[in-house]
């Protein structure tokens, strides 16, 4: 079997190890082509995820409406609680994972925060940060009809980590897998753009979404563009100040 091989520092052998567990929960629902893990170990001082090599093309109109109906089977499968069974990674920044029994207490805990307090650090404007903590507190106030079951996510659904092979079947790779509410997949698959309208036609058609999600969707995105600005730098910062913005007049709405 080809193979594609990822490597990194020794140390780093934790963030290959999640990426597997997130590829062999995904691969377990039968739902969406993933990946087969072939090993994750250390060689010649390098940690290495070794990964079969696929030849990948962008979905297309076909290909985005079945990864869309994909998708919905895929969070069909439900946990009993939000989170992870062990912390993972959301491109190179930490992700907490943990377990909690609600959703908003979820994404204010091991979304919201983390990546406001590591803003800061990196010199964010201490009164935007403390205008993020005020919405992390209130989180709840966006979830008072709308209740998430716990679906498995794939986390980090940006175009880049959804392609296809030559034969249109749909492949996701990547995943920052958790136990969360379905709209954050949709949310972070509209963030950047890249996915064909039907994907998202599709979706719909197998499952509806909820009318508040086109504001849940900012929150959700929040999180992203916030790990933006920490991986980045400042060139987002007028973004996370629109969208905090854009929540704060929902809230008072």
């Amino acid at each position: 079997m080809p193979v594609f091989r990822k490597t990194a520092p020794a140390a780093e052998l934790c963030r290959f190890e999640a990426e597997a567990a997130g590829l062999a929960a995904l691969r377990a629902t039968g739902s969406v082509r993933v990946p087969v893990v072939i090993a994750v170990g250390i060689t010649n001082g390098l940690a290495r995820i070794d990964l079969e090599h696929l030849d990948l093309a962008g979905l297309d109109r076909s290909s985005g409406a079945t990864l869309g109906r994909q998708l919905a089977e895929l969070h069909r499968h439900a946990g009993d609680r939000f989170g992870w069974q062990g912390d993972n990674w959301i491109g190179d920044t930490p992700q907490q994972n943990g377990w909690q029994p609600e959703w908003p207490l979820f994404f204010a805990r091991n979304r919201l925060l983390p990546q406001l307090h590591r803003a800061a650090g990196n010199g964010m404007e201490r009164k935007l940060v403390e205008r993020g903590e005020a919405l992390a507190g209130r989180l709840a106030a966006f979830f008072v009809d709308y209740h998430p079951s716990p679906s498995l996510l794939h986390g980090d659904l940006w175009s880049g980590n959804a392609a296809a092979l030559s034969d249109g079947t749909p492949v996701i790779f990547d995943p920052a897998a958790y136990y969360g509410d379905r709209e954050a997949d949709l949310a972070m698959s509209e963030l950047f753009g890249g996915f064909p309208e039907s994907f998202y036609a599709a979706y719909r058609l197998a499952w509806p979404l909820d009318a508040g999600y086109e504001t849940r969707k900012t929150l959700y995105n929040l999180y992203h563009v916030l790990n933006h600005y920490n991986l980045f730098g400042a060139g987002y910062l007028n973004q996370v100040r629109r969208m905090i913005d854009r929540l704060a007049a929902e809230l008072r709405g």
